[in-house]
């Protein structure tokens, strides 16, 4: 028992060695491959990552550009992963990439799990409101009779707004009209239900308001900017030279004016960013640790020109435009669905003849393996393979992960479809085969799986129109399928109505002839057996 603990905590101490190692080499590692892999979520939109209008396979944004010059400072390029925002901490523990580069804001629990750079971009929290209403926070603190409803704002789920508007909610004294934080997943979807009277406001950062104020001619500012925060680029914990190398990219950006010029062509500079040449002045942050050794001249940087808003697309534009786009992602829902389903039906149709025919000491494993795999969600079961197993030396990447989680989910539910075809042969027909001298197995593989196969056909069928649906879920181990390609363009194009209908058009037509191919099959397999 000793032999044991003492070989597990020497394994754990190797593993801690090794990560920082991994760590400690990490700049010289991005050097040498000569690429900086940066991870964001271009479902966000703008004006921080979201595909180009010329070419939705290419993103765009003002982390774009600052991606860009940093990683030329680093003499290296930049490459952009994409991955859910709220999964960008465990892609960076994978070593999935190298840095976070997406609108987080700088708090104290993620510093303390990961590295973070001086600030980027300084942000604010910006109320919007339908033009004419007044101002929310009004709203909330006038007196009431308690039967007014509730003040409804809108935030993004997981962000500053959503921290700072629950706390100012739950701050709300007795006998004042109360107030409703409602979160939603992408940055313009609280201010288009504040547009059509869903919500009475949203609270967004500052970048978000001023980008895309102008698509929502209904709303206003109300009133100025509450709080403060900062974004910042983390790296994994004790990252120091790549940290050190980022501060001190970032501080040429500052000085030589190359960050504001990118600010203003995206229309978010404001008086705020004054403090960016402070922190690059004194070298450094609230403590953080000092970051550049030499000084750098600011000469001052004109704005490179702005960003344009194109007007909202509708009808056949949307069509022409993303069609293509569309049509690209769903080959990957194809691929994935194509791909995995054979591999679940194999594996489906072996445990369930190891429960049914097999020895005793595999069945209760089997019957584990099956109720396991039903019982947890397949999300979970994608999360374990992407990031935990290369926590123990397994990389496997995204497109194979999603091949592999999709089959070993499936191959449960198909385990108990072929297990109630092969229950449904009669007995008779094993002891027939047996009695001509057949083996047990032969006669499974002769005669009793091909008369389960026939019968499990419907319900087999209508799985793998339901793996379809569900290979929407491997966005969250960064693979972009129709679904994520939906809601990126959707976010970025605002042209929700067109989009949808796409989309959903594309998924029948996927779908729906593979119906009409088993019904005609089913049509021949009973005139067959007449």
């Amino acid at each position: 028992m000793k032999r044991l603990i003492f070989g597990i905590a020497l394994g754990l101490a190797a593993m801690t060695m090794l990560q920082v190692a991994a760590s400690a080499d990490n700049l010289a590692e991005i050097r040498q491959r000569g690429v900086l892999r940066w991870g964001g979520d271009q479902e966000g939109g703008g004006p921080y990552v979201y595909p180009r209008s010329d070419d939705p396979n290419q993103v765009t944004g003002f982390e774009v550009e600052i991606a860009n010059r940093l990683a030329l400072q680093l003499n290296v390029k930049a490459q952009f992963v994409q991955s859910d925002w709220d999964q960008l901490p465990a892609m960076l523990d994978t070593h999935k990439i190298d840095v976070i580069l997406n609108g987080y804001e700088l708090t104290t629990q993620r510093a303390a799990e990961m590295d973070s750079s001086i600030p980027y971009y300084i942000y604010r929290l910006q109320l919007l409101n339908r033009k004419g209403d007044g101002d929310p926070f009004t709203w909330v603190r006038s007196k009431g009779t308690g039967s007014e409803p509730a003040t409804r704002i809108g935030v993004l789920t997981g962000s500053a707004a959503e921290t700072y508007m629950r706390r100012f909610c739950q701050n709300t004294p007795a006998g004042e009209r109360a107030c409703e934080v409602v979160g939603y997943d992408g940055n313009t979807d609280a201010m288009r239900e504040v547009e059509t009277g869903k919500l009475d406001a949203a609270l967004e950062d500052s970048p978000i308001a001023s980008f895309y104020a102008p698509r929502f001619p209904g709303l206003a500012f109300a009133g100025a900017p509450v709080s403060e925060g900062y974004y910042v680029i983390y790296a994994n914990k004790d990252d120091d030279s790549l940290i050190k190398a980022l501060n001190e990219a970032l501080i040429v950006l500052i000085r030589s004016g190359e960050l504001e010029s990118i600010y203003r062509k995206y229309g978010i500079w404001d008086d705020a960013q004054s403090q960016l040449l402070d922190i690059a002045d004194t070298g450094r942050f609230y403590g953080y640790g000092a970051v550049a050794n030499g000084k750098v001249n600011r000469t001052g940087g004109a704005s490179s020109g702005t960003v344009a808003l194109t007007v909202p697309e509708h009808g056949w534009t949307v069509v022409k435009n993303y069609g293509g786009v569309l049509l690209e992602s769903a080959g990957m829902t194809v691929i994935l669905s194509v791909a995995s389903f054979p591999i679940a039906i194999a594996l489906g149709l072996l445990v369930a003849v190891g429960r049914l025919y097999g020895p005793r000491f595999l069945q209760l494993p089997l019957s584990g393996y099956v109720e396991f795999l039903r019982g947890t969600p397949l999300m979970l079961q994608l999360y374990f393979i992407f990031f935990f197993l290369p926590e123990v030396g397994i990389r496997i990447p995204a497109f194979w992960t999603g091949i592999l989680g999709l089959a070993i989910n499936y191959s449960a539910y198909e385990s108990e479809i072929y297990r109630a075809g092969l229950q449904a042969v009669p007995r008779g027909q094993m002891e027939a085969a047996m009695s001509l001298g057949m083996s047990r197995w032969l006669a499974i593989r002769r005669i009793i799986a091909p008369q389960a196969v026939r019968l499990v056909i419907p319900p087999v069928v209508s799985d793998f129109i339901s793996l379809y649906k569900d290979t929407s879920v491997c966005s969250v181990i960064t693979i972009v399928e129709l679904t994520k390609r939906f809601s990126v363009l959707s976010m970025s194009t605002q042209a929700t109505v067109e989009l949808i209908v796409m989309t959903g058009g594309l998924y029948l037509l996927m779908s729906y002839p593979v119906a009409v191919l088993t019904r005609r099959w089913e049509s021949r397999s009973e005139v067959a057996l007449i």
